[in-house]
Order: structure tokens, then C-alpha cells, then sequence
């Protein structure tokens, strides 16, 4: 194995006349600059996991859930939210959420009416 290079000093040069706090601030800085690609992925995608969670506490069965999850996915309706998408078609209809869940899930008529909705 090769002996590894003990260049700390060099790497450190930048750092020294940092203060305790002037340190502080400057690795938040860094964490900051690390976290922020990582939230953006968060606010701006989703998962076919997270959307089933979502419905469930809506009310769905976990196998209704994962249907109605699995419609929009090849709807192309996930990136928008399934609980939004629900809502959206329940509002429009005057529907009780899970009625209006359920109407997605077994109408394609419904399904439809949403993908318009969301163009």
C-alpha cells in the first residue's frame, strides 16, 4: 500500500486564522452548498412511494393506494401530486375524496378528465 501524503498542513492554510466561530460559519457555509442540490431533488420530484403514503392517509387502502398510484404513473399524472390530483377531480365533481379516488381508479372516463385537467 502506498504511504499516504500528509499534506494537512497545506490544506489547512486557508483555515488557520479562522477564528472558532469564523469556523463555524464557514463549514454551515459548506453544508449549505452541499444540502441545497439534495433539497431542490426533494422539492421537485417524487416517488411512486411516497405518492402511495400520501393517498393512504387520504384514506385508500394500501392496494388502492398502490393502483391508483400505478394509473397516474402511466397517466403521466405523478409529477403532479396523486393526493393533488385526487382533490382536484374530487373538487371539480363535488365528490367526497375517496369517492372521487375511487372513480380514477375504476373509470377511465375519470382518469381522462384528469390528464385534460393537467395539461
Amino acid at each position: 500500500m502506498k504511504p499516504r501524503i500528509d499534506d494537512f498542513n497545506e490544506r489547512r492554510k486557508h483555515l488557520k486564522q479562522m477564528s472558532d466561530q469564523e469556523l463555524k460559519a464557514y463549514f454551515e457555509k459548506l453544508t449549505d452548498q452541499m444540502i441545497d442540490p439534495l433539497l431542490e431533488l426533494a422539492y421537485t420530484h417524487t416517488t411512486p412511494a411516497i405518492e402511495r403514503s400520501v393517498l393512504m392517509r387520504m384514506g385508500f387502502s394500501s392496494l388502492e393506494a398502490k393502483m391508483i398510484t400505478e394509473k397516474m404513473l402511466d397517466a403521466h399524472l405523478l409529477q403532479h401530486g396523486a393526493g393533488h390530483v385526487v382533490f382536484k377531480y374530487a373538487s371539480l365533481n363535488k365528490l367526497s375524496i375517496r369517492e372521487a379516488g375511487l372513480n380514477i381508479l375504476n373509470d377511465g372516463k375519470a382518469l381522462e378528465t384528469c390528464v385534460e385537467v393537467f395539461k
